[in-house]
């Protein structure tokens, strides 16, 4: 009876993980982190220190397909590479802490969003800025051109506030701004 008990009890244990396992990919899924990479994620939130090998085994992706994932992962630091004394194999383990998960995801996305628009813009207004002071171009052309750059020009603050916002997650002033409480503490339950 202890048996079937305690094998009842595993399963429990093993669909509560399954269960934060998929939201975790789900979740990633929508930022646009393959789900399988998700997946993985999840996996090692929970199992700790893992070689591609145990991962392959535990999840039965191919081994490329392992470290495809997991070099993605370490891309947004959210996954480290851990060396263990005497073990021929590298493992990784996953960024457990949320806080700091959610500050080296979101705002690698976020720099990376707000530099390839800048950049854009910056380009696209220079751009316009010589059509513009073309002499041989209807006046027509040449108001649209202006149109377009201030249009742009309107769009910068939002990537300039994306930066600082990006800075005050990396610093941890944004957990000032809006503090987390302890679970006793929590208003939302």
């Amino acid at each position: 009876m202890a048996d079937f008990h305690e094998e009842k009890a595993r399963e429990t244990i093993d669909h509560a993980k399954e269960l934060v396992i998929d939201s975790l990919a789900e979740t990633m899924d929508l930022y646009g982190v393959t789900r399988s990479a998700g997946t993985l994620y999840g996996t090692m939130y929970f199992e700790g220190d893992m070689t591609l090998d145990q991962m392959r085994d535990e999840l039965g992706m191919s081994k490329p397909s392992m470290s495809t994932g997991v070099r993605k992962l370490q891309d947004f630091n959210v996954v480290k590479k851990t060396f263990k004394k005497g073990e021929r194999k590298h493992t990784y383990v996953a960024e457990r802490d949320f806080f700091k998960f959610f500050s080296n995801f979101f705002s690698k996305k976020w720099d990376r969003e707000a530099a390839l628009n800048l950049e854009s813009i910056r380009h696209a207004q220079k751009e316009l800025l010589e059509l513009s002071s073309q002499e041989n171009l209807p006046e027509s052309v040449k108001e649209e051109a202006k149109s377009v750059y201030t249009i742009l020009e309107e769009s910068k603050p939002y990537y300039y506030w994306l930066q600082r916002l990006s800075a005050s997650v990396k610093s941890g002033e944004i957990f000032d701004l809006i503090p987390f409480y302890p679970e006793d503490q929590d208003t939302n339950e």
